[in-house]
């Protein structure tokens, strides 16, 4: 409070002065004019300001450079400045920077510091440890001394000017190093590198050194106008770029180039010392480029990531490890406890193939023999060991050099031990069972033997015992990996190499006990299933498999014994299963986990009207006690022992009231009428009821009907929304009409409902307030009602009401009275004058006859009267039709009196309810508590843009598609309850039409309404700065005192009488706009605008919106719409920066481009877009990945202790930004044992009412960020960053290597690497549901199959990165568990789905074609376990993963009924077909990732998709995702059902309906989800247009849209950028297509039944006459089909006259018939497809340019025609179909038909307007 005692000290004349030039300063400034403290900005008035500018001003006995000439109004941050060579640009930006952390952080201290306008050096000294924490680390890591000198404290905290001097020093020299580092910000540890040697130069320049020539030491940068920039940032730079050049768009392999983690690891040594050095060693092997080729250069350093699926086991070994010796502990166990019986009814070749009935296994394994048995798998584990360091080798090989071989020996160490491991157990359990066989028990020797192999088990399970031991005490594992003794290195030196990062990293013992509970009861469920339902149904059927004999083979059989394949195919299925089913466990059990942490955090208590109406009547407390500031009594001693018992008492208070607010206990009428609390609360709701109404989310009735109006006329209770009491004046007449009994048991009857009591109470004072104002007071009327209401009020306070008045009567006067009421709502005149008298005389005809039960008192009233002869006609005293105020509560009392339903459906638009529903319940959730603005965390939103809508432009808004349909026709239709409040809105201004929209201001607002609607920059804008309008909302109630909440309520309403024409004009203006909430005070206008200036202050200071707009410059030096309409957004939005990279053109050829980092502003007084900052930077700043490069260009222009990272498909609500600072306290609050880095929020997706699909999308990222999230976070503690609007510990970020990380392709998933670097450098990440922000989602197919693709990619390159690696290895086994099957395991499971259908397919049709499965097929029990595993897969398949979690939150959320509804109706839609389709886009990317490569980003585009897509857009993008493995599996099928043994059509069904889904559903699904996916006419186009983008040849610069031949180019790009391994993989893959051809063959009948090798050589004649036709037809075609037509005619006659001639000599010759024919298309069509997949991997260096490949490309369009024609034909045929359309259309608009869209009229396009 001194501080605004302080700041108030300052006179009204210098307010005014202050608003007169809020930004006049001659200087342009960013927030805070910190260059002239003479300047009359309001932020100056705080002392804390003034002394942080006043501390950098303290220059004391600074030696002045000798290239500068210094005046009095420099700081230390121009001595630096001048001394180190920084940019001037660069001082300033870091200068405001500094005062605003160091302003906010005094201002933040309790008690305040006395003098409040001195700086305190503990201040200084807090921000100088956080910001050089790494730092100290680093010096630590390294065991080097750091160069920060000790600065002495002489007393307890006594402040000295030279001490705080040098933490200044320190760090402002830190900021202006990290300012102007540019793409070096992403090499936090080369930052340290360059800080460590500057602040050495620091030192020494302090202590006045002297160097060799006598002169005082220079530094290596100084000397030089940006000598910074050109001698240390440049030269690094350089090299990062080079490298990131050689990636080639990610041609190259990761191993062939430096990114920026390598850069940065390199100073993970002291080589960066001993070889770098300082001033720079230019010839060092580190600033070496990839071009230059005569010196050697540092390769990768740390880690060098290798594509290969080797990196699924590599990366978590211990989880593969564990699956696989579990498995085997499973398979012994499980064939044990089925022993072999011999069955005298059987032949001895038959023996064995029965068994007995299963035995438990724990009864297995108390057996000696199984306990031998089961020790086998520590032969299994070393093997395993030696193939992790055989992994290790093979791809870390290339990080051995000559300052690295410790690194190669330790490799090579663990591959030698682990193979003398593996030998030591294979040799001595081998004689241990000798020896137990030789004796025929387990004798002496034999034991002796077992116990001698026991030792060896010990030795060497040694290590991980002692892993378990520090796992169960994890503070000493954290506190041996946290220092860094030498010792401690030594001993961890074989464990785990020595790195920066990945120590310390374990939890608490609480948290530890949680997440291990969890996957204890994961695993128990999991391997209980796979024993009983997996592995133990298939012990019988092996056994019966390995023993059949006399198997008839259908083919020539290479193998003798066919069984072990067979058995192979039996396995492998369940096998994959058995590896993926995990995943399900852990759905399933944090379905249960989440719902369980959502239940106690209070989430979906209220769900719907009835339930925000039973507890309203809390809200004033409930916001007092969450939204506003705790009263915080100042100790003189914080530090003391009773000040630490004061705290923990007040948080068992809080904790005590909170639980009193969610349970109810809190009385409503203990907030009545005018209490701060009611008054506060009545401000906050308000508020967000206009803006309500400012987003056209409800209408002016409902606006009225919403808010809680002031005291106006002195209502002694607390006025609830007109929405709450509408019927409950109805509700307490009945209560009274039968009522006989004592006035205390009817008010106790009515006032046990609080509203109803407030209605009556409110009623009864307004209608008397009513009354007394239409009366003149000197009127005997007027004494009339005032002895009536003076009469009632005297029965009450005697509790005789009951026995006084009729109560029946009450009926008849309430009745007048609403008559009265209609009347003047009528705004009568004077000739309306008679209407109201007889109103009243009606009125009080009632009241004296039937209403006094009292005859005296009935005669009494009548004398009174019988005076006047003409009762009320002179009386009455009309109140003025002008008077909004008046009739604006009138009309409240009408509602209240005449309502006789409750308004349940009030509000009527479903977005403001949910939003309403859930503010309401976050107010009882548990958040901390809320301190004032001033004391806050300062924050900073940063939004990255580049170039997509800003605001939709009437182009867009009114253009048709081929259908007819505009996107503001389709928004009209499809926000049809916004549309009508926005018509409303316009209409009082005296606007009706679309057309008179258009005309007014070239239709802004409607540009602004559809753009609001949309995913546009506009609208991401407006909801970052609700942020800023709520900041000062909450800035003026911390201060206002109860007369100025009054006072300033009722001139908003007033101002807003009458419906919300008064703020239309301010929507367009930020300042007004925002700062319209809070106006008078008791002092008048002038204390108004100074404390509104204080207000508008206090808010900058604390809050700054950046916008990343990265091509800002170009494309307003264009001229584009995006560039004019950020500039509106930045007149719009007085708060709003832009940040943009301006591109200059150099001075002449050799002169390279020049790149800046540009801040800027619109500057309100000069009425112009003004620049602040020009940070010049070393080079192009896109290195790397866009995102990542443009925010961290932007990040230097971003304040205060934390930072919001929003995408440009998110949007805010001012309901949630008033929670903001109760969000931000979390950082001040241990979870577990570490405060947290990244705050997780919980997001809303907006976009699910589109279309189906956008509803499924929708309900998948819903249950992700919520469940999902709140799982991870609590209790697994591994919840990262996923580019959500998570917020960031500002300070912790910038010293740690950025928001994010941005190397070429390995990082394009840039988010979630945020979370690895938080997690792995030891901070914690948390998730908070008490507030939210919105996001867009994809809506059509297609942009979420891009979406997936995208995703998927980023997985399979995240697999191969070091954080993943390091995240698994360094993190503990649960926590590991919990990584894994938590980010890429996701992906790496639903490819192991599809690979069980492919494994059982392939399985199958083997078995078939052979002949085996004949002979193993009559024991009936051969496929339980396959059954099951396929029911597992198929219930994967159908989309587990998500419908489980979704529907769990749906009920926690919305109810359990509610949520099965919305599930149900999902299936209907074809839910399953999405998930299922969506699995395969994951699966295909992944995979193709991992293997190949080609991750790149996808744009998906964020409109409204209602237009039909083209059958070759869905071939272009699905092609090789989905229609070639659909078609290959319902081959697969056909071929299996064609010669499979299942003659059974229910079993074969049952065996194969999951298989034929997923071929079916990856065929059909793009055109079930197309809108008019099955019209005839558009799929007759769709086919013209396919064939004529087939034989399109194209050019040079033809698109992959427009010619198959450049698609088909780009679609195998991939093979030429993958490696050796990579194209070997391939290759093998696609000889599985040969194995069609050699099954097939030998069921023709051409071949005589014949299993002679000899058929299948025969067989390849086919294809190689097939081939020379094709070659023969080309060539000819080409030769003669143009001029020579009639030869070209007779060459294909002769070819047709020969193939006939071949089939009737095949028919007379051989057994051939006419199935043949068709049979063999099965065999041969794969093998050419295989044939072709082959020459596509060898196409370079091979094919490309010998005479195969022009008939290798022949041949593949013909197969992607073939392929086109046979996906198409199902299409064409449900074409035909009647009704089928509209049903398909129903199905995918049915969230729109219900929200009352005609989408069939929507479709067509037929517009009631617009169209003739």
């Amino acid at each position: 409070m001194e501080r605004e005692h302080y700041s108030q000290r300052q006179s009204p004349d210098a307010a005014e002065r202050g608003s007169n030039n809020m930004g006049g300063g001659q200087e342009v400034y960013n927030i805070i004019p910190v260059h002239n403290t003479l300047d009359s900005h309001p932020a100056l008035r705080f002392p804390e300001v003034r002394a942080a500018i006043a501390a950098l001003q303290v220059v004391g006995d600074l030696r002045k450079p000798s290239n500068m000439s210094w005046t009095p109004n420099l700081d230390m941050l121009d001595w630096l400045c001048f001394t180190f060579g920084f940019q001037e640009s660069n001082a300033r930006n870091q200068r405001e920077h500094l005062v605003l952390l160091l302003a906010n952080a005094q201002m933040r201290m309790q008690p305040p510091p006395d003098p409040i306008d001195k700086l305190q050096l503990e201040i200084v000294r807090e921000i100088r440890k956080k910001i050089t924490k790494n730092y100290i680390r680093w010096c630590s890591f390294l065991r080097i001394k750091h160069n920060l000198e000790k600065i002495e404290d002489h007393g307890i905290r006594r402040r000295h000017e030279s001490n705080e001097q040098k933490e200044l020093l320190y760090v402002s020299l830190y900021l202006l190093i990290w300012g102007e580092a540019a793409n070096l910000r992403f090499m936090p540890e080369c930052l340290c590198f360059i800080f460590h040697h500057m602040c050495g130069e620091l030192n020494r320049i302090l202590d006045r050194s002297i160097d060799d020539s006598g002169q005082y030491m220079q530094p290596a940068s100084g000397g030089i106008q940006n000598g910074f920039l050109q001698k240390v940032i440049r030269p690094i730079y350089a090299v990062v770029k080079a490298e990131a050049q050689e990636c080639r768009a990610g041609k190259n392999p990761h191993s062939a180039w430096r990114n920026y983690d390598d850069m940065n690891e390199y100073f993970w040594s002291k080589r960066c010392l001993t070889q770098l050095r300082w001033p720079l060693e230019m010839s060092c092997n580190y600033l070496v480029k990839p071009e230059d080729k005569s010196r050697h250069k540092v390769g990768k350093t740390g880690f060098v990531e290798q594509r290969s699926f080797w990196n699924i086991y590599r990366s978590f070994d211990r989880l593969w490890i564990g699956l696989i010796l579990m498995l085997q502990i499973l398979v012994i166990v499980a064939f044990r406890a089925k022993p072999e019986i011999a069955n005298p009814d059987l032949a001895p070749s038959a023996q064995g193939t029965t068994t007995g009935p299963a035995k438990a296994p724990w009864t297995i394994l108390a057996q000696r023999d199984s306990q031998a048995h089961v020790l086998s798998i520590f032969i299994t584990w070393s093997a395993l060991r030696v193939l992790q360091a055989f992994l290790d080798f093979g791809m870390q090989y290339s990080l051995i050099s000559a300052g690295t071989v410790m690194v190669g020996l330790r490799m090579t160490l663990k591959l030698i031990m682990g193979a003398v491991w593996t030998v030591l157990f294979s040799i001595y359990y081998s004689r241990m069972w000798a020896q137990r066989n030789a004796d025929g028990l387990w004798s002496a020797k034999a034991l002796q033997g077992l116990y001698l192999y026991l030792g060896f088990c010990a030795v060497f399970v040694t290590p991980e015992a002692l892993a378990l031991l520090l796992f169960i005490l994890p503070y000493i594992r954290n506190f041996v990996e946290t220092r860094d003794w030498r010792i401690f290195s030594m001993l961890t030196w074989w464990f785990q190499s020595h790195i920066f990062v990945g120590r310390g990293l374990r939890e608490s013992i609480f948290d530890n006990i949680k997440y291990t509970l969890f996957w204890l009861c994961v695993l128990t469920a999991k391997f209980s299933f796979s024993y009983f339902l997996q592995i133990l149904p298939l012990v019988s059927p092996t056994r019966a498999t390995l023993d059949v004999t006399g198997i008839e083979y259908r083919w020539h059989e290479f193998f003798k014994n066919a069984n072990r394949t067979a058995t192979l195919a039996m396995w492998a299925p369940v096998v994959l299963i058995y590896f993926m089913d995990l995943q399900i466990w852990y759905s399933v059990f944090s379905a249960l986990v989440g719902a369980l942490v959502g239940l106690l955090a209070h989430l979906g208590e209220i769900r719907n009207a009835a339930q925000l109406k039973a507890r309203f009547h809390i809200f004033p407390v409930a916001v007092q006690f969450n939204l506003m500031p705790e009263d915080i009594f100042v100790n003189s001693k914080p530090y003391s022992w009773a000040a630490k018992c004061n705290e923990w008492w007040v948080k068992v208070k809080n904790l005590a009231r909170r639980v009193k607010l969610r349970y109810g206990v809190v009385k409503g009428h203990q907030t009545e009428g005018k209490t701060m609390e009611t008054g506060r609360f009545r401000h906050v709701w308000n508020e967000i009821i206009l803006i309500f109404r400012e987003e056209d989310l409800i209408s002016d009735r409902e606006l009225e009907l919403l808010t809680m109006p002031s005291s106006r006329w002195n209502i002694s209770v607390t006025q609830w929304p007109s929405v709450l009491i509408s019927n409950e004046v109805l509700i307490a007449l009945g209560l009274c009409k039968d009522w006989y009994y004592t006035d205390h048991g009817l008010w106790k009857k009515i006032a046990s409902n609080e509203y109803r009591r407030c209605a009556v109470i409110e009623s009864y004072e307004s209608i008397r307030h009513v009354l007394k104002r239409i009366l003149r007071e000197d009127s005997n009327e007027y004494q009339m009602f005032q002895e009536i209401f003076d009469e009632i009020t005297r029965a009450i306070k005697e509790s005789q009401f009951v026995q006084r008045f009729n109560l029946k009567a009450l009926s008849n006067v309430h009745t007048r009275l609403v008559q009265l009421i209609n009347v003047l709502m009528k705004r009568p005149l004077l000739n309306d004058l008679q209407k109201v008298v007889d109103a009243l005389q009606n009125l009080y005809e009632d009241l004296l006859r039937d209403f006094p039960k009292d005859q005296e008192l009935g005669r009494n009233w009548r004398e009174m009267s019988a005076t006047s002869s003409l009762l009320f006609v002179d009386a009455v005293d009309l109140p003025d039709v002008a008077d909004n105020t008046f009739f604006d509560q009138l009309r409240r009392v009408q509602t209240t009196l005449s309502t006789r339903e409750a308004l349940l459906d009030v509000p009527r638009n479903l977005e403001a309810k949910r939003r309403i529903a859930f503010f309401s319940n976050s107010l009882f959730m548990t958040m901390p508590r809320a301190p004032q603005v001033d004391k806050m965390l300062a924050f900073s939103v940063l939004t990255p843009y580049y170039s997509e809508d800003v605001m939709y432009h009437k182009k867009q808004l009114i253009t048709e598609n081929e259908d007819g349909v505009s996107i503001l026709f389709y928004l009209q239709k499809i926000f049809k309850d916004d549309w009508e409040n926005f018509q409303e809105r316009m209409a009082r201004q005296g606007i009706r039409t679309e057309i008179d929209m258009w005309k007014l201001d070239d239709g802004l607002e409607l540009r602004l309404w559809a753009s609001y609607r949309g995913q546009t920059l506009a609208r991401t804008v407006r909801g970052m700065m609700y942020y800023h309008r709520a900041l000062q909302k909450l800035a003026f109630l911390d201060v206002a005192s109860e007369h100025d909440i009054l006072e300033g309520y009722r001139e908003l309403m007033e101002r807003t009488s009458g419906g919300v024409d008064s703020f239309n004009g301010e929507l367009r203006e930020g300042s007004v706009h925002s700062a319209s909430s809070h106006t008078d005070g008791k002092e008048g206008m002038v204390y108004s605008d100074y404390q509104r200036e204080m207000d508008l202050a206090t808010t900058a200071m604390k809050y700054t919106y950046v916008v990343a707009c990265q091509i800002y410059g170009i494309q307003k030096a264009k001229g584009q719409q995006q560039a004019k309409d950020i500039l509106y957004l930045m007149k719009t939005w007085e708060a709003l920066r832009v940040a943009y990279v301006d591109e200059k053109p150099g001075q002449g050829d050799k002169d390279p481009k020049r790149y800046a980092s540009v801040l800027i502003k619109y500057d309100q007084v000069r009425q112009e877009e003004v620049e602040i900052y020009r940070v010049e930077l070393p080079g192009d700043f896109k290195l790397g990945e866009g995102k990542p490069e443009n925010q961290n260009h932007a990040l230097i222009f971003t304040r205060g202790d934390a930072v919001q990272t929003i995408d440009m498909n998110q949007e805010n609500y001012f309901e949630e930004a008033l929670k903001m600072r109760n969000l931000l306290q979390e950082f001040k609050q241990l979870h577990g044992r570490r405060r947290p880095a990244i705050l997780g929020v919980r997001e809303h997706v907006f976009t699910g009412a589109v279309s189906s699909l956008a509803w499924f999308m929708s309900a998948q990222e819903t249950s992700f960020v919520t469940l999902g999230q709140r799982v991870l976070a609590k209790p697994l503690k591994v919840r990262m960053h996923y580019g959500h609007p998570d917020v960031f510990d500002r300070l912790w970020f910038i010293t740690r290597g950025g928001l994010s990380k941005a190397s070429r392709v390995i990082n394009i998933s840039e988010d979630i690497f945020a979370g690895f670097n938080a997690t792995l450098r030891g901070a914690t990440v948390t998730h908070h549901e008490y507030i939210q922000v919105g996001k867009g989602r994809d809506v059509g197919l297609n942009q979420i199959a891009l979406f997936e693709a995208k995703v998927a990619s980023g997985n399979g390159e995240q697999m191969l990165s070091r954080d993943v690696y390091r995240l698994g290895h360094r993190v503990d086994f649960f926590r590991m568990l919990s990584v894994y099957y938590t980010t890429v395991g996701f992906f790496v499971n639903n490819m192991i789905v599809v690979l069980t259908v492919y494994a059982y397919l392939w399985g199958r049709v083997y078995l078939a074609l052979s002949g085996i499965e004949v002979s193993i097929t009559r024991d009936s029990s051969a496929n339980g376990a396959l059954t099951a595993a396929l029911n597992q897969q198929f219930v994967v398949q159908m989309g587990v993963f998500t419908a489980l979690p979704m529907i769990v939150e749906n009920s926690l959320e919305k109810g359990f009924l509610l949520a099965i509804w919305e599930f149900l109706t999902m299936q209907l839609q074809l839910a399953s077909v999405f998930f299922t389709f969506s699995m395969g886009t994951r699966t295909h990317y992944f995979g193709r990732t991992i293997l190949h490569g080609g991750a790149k980003y996808r744009a998906t585009g964020r409109g409204f998709v209602v237009k039909h897509e083209k059958f070759s857009d869905n071939y272009r993008q699905y092609a090789r995702s989905h229609f070639v493995k659909g078609l290959e599996i319902i081959v697969l099928l056909i071929v299996y059902q064609m010669y499979g043994s299942i003659r059974n059509t229910t079993t074969y069904i049952l065996t194969t309906f999951s298989c034929w889904f997923l071929g079916i559903t990856w065929i059909l699904a793009p055109f079930l989800f197309n809108p008019s996916g099955f019209d005839w006419l558009k799929s007759v186009d769709d086919f013209d247009d396919f064939m004529t983008w087939i034989w399109y040849k194209g050019g040079v610069f033809v698109k992959g849209e427009d010619s198959w031949q450049k698609w088909w180019d780009e679609e195998q790009e991939h093979f030429q950028s993958t490696g050796f391994w990579g194209k070997c993989l391939e290759i093998i893959l696609s000889l599985r297509f040969f194995f069609f051809q050699y099954g097939i063959v030998y069921r023709l009948k051409v071949s005589s039944g014949s299993t002679s090798i000899v058929v299948y050589l025969i067989s390849w004649t086919y294809l190689f006459a097939a081939g020379l036709i094709h070659l023969i037809l080309s060539h000819a075609a080409e030769k003669y089909g143009a001029k020579r037509h009639r030869k070209y005619r007779g060459i294909q006659a002769f070819i047709i006259s020969f193939l006939v001639l071949a089939v009737v000599l095949l028919f007379v010759f051989t057994d051939f018939s006419i199935w043949d024919i068709f049979t063999s298309i099965l065999a041969f069509v794969p093998t050419g497809w295989g044939v072709l997949s082959i020459c596509l991997v060898l196409r370079r260096p091979f094919l490309e340019n010998t005479p195969v490949w022009p008939m290798v490309t022949g041949v593949a369009r013909l197969y992607e025609m073939g392929m086109g024609i046979g996906v198409m034909t199902p299409v064409v045929v449900l074409s035909w179909l009647p009704g089928l359309q509209a049903m398909q259309t129903r199905i995918l608009f049915s969230e729109a038909f219900s929200r009352g869209l005609s989408i069939q009229r929507l479709l067509a396009g037929r517009k009631a307007t617009g169209r003739d």
